[in-house]
């Protein structure tokens, strides 16, 4: 049984153009977005997480799990993934996945109700999605957990 999760989370809701990054903490079990990272290329979107990651400080990351609606695996999945065992490599923390099938929805219901709209909600988007992966994560818990080693 895995030990339950504490202090500062970095939660990530994973896309090719753009990351939406929210912050949280476990033992109070809240949730907020922080930033949207887009750039050129990996190593610029890297650069932009290793400042959060260094302004953060957290104690685990959490990577939204992109499913279909029946729970099988497609391409963005596997890149999750992947974007999963590389925050892994590079900041030596542990990765929990977590089903992320209705965080968008959630976020877009969020922003609705704020009367985000158009641009402006688009600019948020991902960040609240990755918002709604985190609190996903502390009310539920995680669908993997990744330490670095495969099974």
């Amino acid at each position: 049984m895995l030990e339950a999760p504490r202090g500062t989370t970095l939660a990530f809701d994973f896309g090719e153009a753009r990351i939406g990054v929210a912050e949280g903490d476990a033992e109070v079990g809240t949730a907020h977005p922080i930033a949207t990272v887009t750039g050129e290329g990996n190593e610029a979107k890297f650069a932009a997480i290793d400042k959060l990651v260094r302004e953060w400080q957290p104690r685990q990351l959490v990577v939204g799990l992109p499913v279909h609606a029946d729970g099988s695996e497609h391409e963005l999945t596997r890149l999750s993934r992947k974007f999963g065992r590389r925050l892994n490599g590079r900041f030596k923390l542990p990765v929990y996945w977590v089903d992320e099938r209705m965080s968008s929805l959630y976020a877009e219901s969020l922003l609705a109700e704020a009367q985000v709209f158009g641009r402006k909600q688009k600019a948020v988007l991902d960040q609240v999605a990755a918002q709604a992966i985190l609190q996903g994560f502390f009310e539920g818990g995680a669908a993997e957990f990744f330490n670095g080693r495969e099974d």
